[in-house]
């Protein structure tokens, strides 16, 4: 009987959370109500239960409170009603405004940043993942210390410690960076990693694709789909997916791309997740093309797609050529639900359904297309020495191929990075028959 008391008292109680918001006007498209919505779908996705909810119209939001004195004051009348045990706010506080917060209402004050870290670090599985989500998490926990750790008192005691020392402040300041600089390093070695594996992905020719989009649209089911198998974990849930995927897509005519699910993007996106997940991240700078996946049934596709736009022009990867494709189309489209009427097309975007399928054949087309729309027109000449080089030309290239009597020529279509080591060995090829 005591052991199975002890069992459920390890399991903690639901954490009842109350959140709040400013609405300043200036966030476009995006109403606090609207942004508490989605706030209380990360809280849930976070395991709490949302008993509550207020936001406050600002011109900005007050330096020390957040909300105004008087509203900060209010919500203790809201946590004798609710029973709240955590406040969430929608914005990114400073150490000061969380104490001022947690002096009046004695509850634990968590924001948005915080409540995304603590969801990716739930949802982290692989090795590498965890290593990106507690460099990010002692990135945001750094300048909080005055407000984590009360425990100020000189280093030690007693005989032999008495003298300036360092308050354990300082100490606990030294070990976070001490520990952020290791994190780093390890990072770095696992964007080392990856970009070598481009590399040889780079020498084998294959062209690679990365998913980008908002949280929840259905990237990782997009690239089921694709692939013909369960490659990455859908669920119908926010940040369900943290680390990349990669599988080989069949295009058509012989054609096929790597394709990588990344991480999901969301509104107010903490920064130093941005930094921490950059090697990660940098899938999509190498990537040859983006398939941007919007969840076509949400009313707020639009700001969805300008949240993602801003990410990706942060990676630099911005102006990258882009699929748009409209998913869950069979939650508007009857035809769309059953999978039979052809997918539209228009202006370049498809409209898809990752769940019955519907559109993928339009969807594989116009990925085909996009690649092939990035290859170059060469005319060069190599020596037979350049076997190896003619060989994958022959596999990837759309080429006509002339044998000289010293060198061969050829003439077509390639990719830009075989028209790259093409061109230089025509060129080095040139100038050593100028030597001679």
């Amino acid at each position: 009987m005591n052991a199975r008391r002890s069992t459920i008292d390890l399991v903690p109680p639901t954490e009842r959370a109350f959140l709040l918001a400013v609405d300043t006007g200036s966030d476009e498209g995006w109403s606090a109500e609207d942004s508490l919505a989605e706030l209380a779908s990360l809280a849930d996705t976070a395991g709490a239960e949302v008993v509550g909810a207020e936001w406050q119209n600002r011109r900005h939001p007050d330096p020390n409170w957040y909300v105004g004195k008087g509203k900060a004051e209010d919500l203790v009348h809201a946590k004798a009603e609710t029973g709240f045990t955590m406040l969430i706010t929608d914005d990114e506080l400073s150490p000061n405004q969380q104490k001022a917060l947690e002096s009046v209402l004695g509850v634990k004050i968590l924001d948005r940043s915080g409540l995304i870290l603590d969801i990716f670090a739930q949802h982290a599985r692989t090795h590498e993942g965890r290593l990106q989500v507690e460099l990010a998490q002692m990135q945001y926990q750094l300048p909080r210390l005055t407000r984590l750790w009360t425990h100020l008192s000189r280093t030690g005691g007693g005989i032999g410690t008495r003298g300036p020392g360092e308050t354990q402040l300082e100490t606990d300041r030294r070990v976070i960076r001490t520990r952020i600089a290791k994190l780093k390093e390890r990072v770095e070695a696992i964007r080392r990693q990856r970009e070598t594996a481009s590399r040889s992905r780079d020498r084998r020719l294959v062209p690679t694709v990365a998913i980008v989009g908002y949280t929840n649209a259905g990237k990782s089911s997009m690239l089921n789909a694709l692939a013909g198998m369960d490659a990455a974990r859908a669920e119908d849930r926010l940040f369900a997916t943290l680390d990349p995927t990669s599988r080989a897509v069949k295009l058509g005519e012989g054609q096929s791309a790597i394709v990588t699910d990344t991480v999901g993007f969301i509104h107010k996106l903490p920064h130093q997740l941005v930094d921490a997940f950059r090697a990660t991240l940098e899938e999509v700078n190498r990537a040859d093309v983006l398939l941007e996946v919007v969840d076509v049934s949400d009313a707020h596709a639009r700001e969805h797609r300008q949240t993602v736009q801003q990410v990706l022009d942060d990676l630099g990867a911005g102006g990258k050529p882009r699929l748009v494709v409209y998913n869950k189309a069979d939650l508007l489209d009857p035809a769309a639900a059953g999978g039979e009427a052809p997918a539209p097309i228009v202006e370049g975007a498809v409209l898809v359904s990752a769940a019955t399928g519907f559109g993928l054949d339009e969807l594989r087309t116009g990925l085909s297309a996009l690649l092939a729309d990035l290859w170059e027109d060469v005319d060069v000449a190599i020596p037979y020495s350049e076997g190896e080089l003619l060989s994958r030309v022959r596999e990837r290239g759309t080429v006509d191929i002339s044998y000289r009597g010293r060198d061969v020529r050829i003439k077509g279509r390639v990719t830009p990075a075989l028209a790259g080591e093409l061109r230089a060995a025509a060129e080095q090829w040139r100038n050593a028959a100028r030597a001679s």
